[in-house]
């Protein structure tokens, strides 16, 4: 049975995209890989988001 990737933590995360708009900023991506890493950045903005709101919910359970 295929292993399931584990999503990287918040930072790591964070760091990804850096480096992904680094890329893109410098102009030496082409125009195939900056859709692949557009991709990419989509689903770590939507997992940084999502981690962000749940720490979120947490913090205000523990505040109550």
């Amino acid at each position: 049975m295929p292993e399931k990737k584990k999503e990287p933590d918040y930072e790591a995360a964070m760091k990804q995209l850096e480096a992904i708009v680094c890329s893109m900023e410098s102009g030496e991506m082409g125009v195939d890989a900056m859709t692949a890493e557009l991709k990419k950045a989509q689903k770590l903005i939507k997992m940084c988001r999502d981690r962000l709101t749940k720490t979120d919910e947490e913090i205000k359970k523990i505040l109550e």
